[in-house]
């Protein structure tokens, strides 16, 4: 049963999928000015003069790509500025990947790293924010201030407790493989179960309970061990599997290869000087680990890989057993592979 305002609502399954909200984090005189989130920061009526984006995820790579004052694809115009407390943007990346990105970004935008958020307030020019980094304090202006600091499943939202709903520690409805919720009868997928904060996840997750609402004796199950993703920012990002300092800090045994778009004929043709993809192998089941993509069509780039990592393929099999069209840029895939 659900009880929703003064009404209550029957059924002998209840989905729950109610999604996810911007995290807000707690900064003096934040509720005292407006700002945006993910969720209203692309229905602007006008494009802000200047930007200052607190974070350094993906939202704040392709919030700051679409706003941005520079780079090839028509930007909106805005100087960006983003603020990031670590020591590079796209952390979640892998190490190299994050490093060649922020070194990029650096060019683009004014970029802040190791610095914390002090204070925010009004101005004239539309929004102060005050900032500590190194020691030193100082005071950013501009006409908008855009949070991107993450987001949070909005089971705090539906009291889950009262129906013996289990959260795990961060808030999200504890699911078996076939997305049954701990009450019997109630089922959960997206944002609100996992922490993945995909869409294509929510996707693959909804065929699943869609399935298993109307064939309750063959259930399907969908496991969560490779779940790729991508960062529409310039230069594109995509990635699946363990980073490499994630095999190092498991002491996994593993070999790596890195190959430049440059070096194939299709990079040369690019003139890219930046791209790079990143293969991690496990040398004892000779198969991918990890694959990471910087640089043009990267999550295009990623699909063959990510099909052999699912499917189960060696790297001999990628490297030797598959054609590569010349002079598409998919060969920088195999030289990788044959680097591996």
């Amino acid at each position: 049963m659900l009880e929703v305002g003064d009404a209550q609502l029957t059924a002998e399954q209840i989905v729950v999928a109610a999604g996810s909200r911007p995290l807000i984090p707690t900064i003096p005189g934040l509720d005292t000015v407006p700002f945006h989130t993910s969720d209203t920061i692309m229905r602007v009526d006008e494009v802000p003069a200047s930007l200052v984006v607190i974070g350094g995820g993906s939202v704040a790579a392709e919030m700051g790509h679409i706003f941005g004052a520079f780079g090839a694809f028509g930007a909106f115009g805005a100087d960006v500025t983003i603020v990031e407390r670590g020591p590079r943007l796209l952390m979640n990346e892998d190490e190299q990947v994050s490093g060649r990105f922020t070194e990029l970004a650096e060019e683009r935008w004014h970029v802040l790293l190791r610095t914390e958020v002090v204070a925010v307030s009004a101005s004239q020019s539309g929004v102060s924010v005050t900032v500590a980094c190194g020691g030193e304090v100082r005071v950013l202006e501009a006409s908008a201030l855009l949070v991107a600091t993450g987001r949070r499943p909005n089971t705090d939202l539906l009291d889950v407790a009262a129906g013996g709903l289990a959260v795990d520690d961060h808030g999200h409805l504890v699911t078996d493989d076939a997305f049954r919720a701990s009450s019997p009868g109630v089922w959960a997928f997206g944002d609100a179960a996992n922490h993945f904060q995909l869409k294509h996840m929510a996707n693959a997750e909804e065929r699943v309970v869609r399935h298993n609402l109307t064939h309750p004796e063959d259930p399907h199950r969908l496991a969560h061990k490779l779940v790729p993703h991508a960062v529409f920012s310039d230069p594109h990002v995509a990635s699946v599997g363990m980073t490499a300092s994630e095999v190092r800090q498991l002491a996994v045994d593993h070999v790596t290869a890195v190959h430049d778009y440059g070096d194939t004929a299709y990079g040369w043709a690019l003139e890219d000087t930046t791209g790079f993809v990143k293969l991690i192998g496990d040398p004892r089941t000779r198969t991918l680990l990890g694959a990471h993509i910087i640089g043009p069509q990267a999550s295009t780039l990623l699909q063959p890989l990510l099909q052999a990592m699912m499917l189960g393929e060696t790297v001999e099999q990628l490297a030797h057993d598959v054609l590569y069209i010349h002079p598409a840029l998919t060969e920088v895939l195999e030289q990788a592979l044959l680097g591996l």
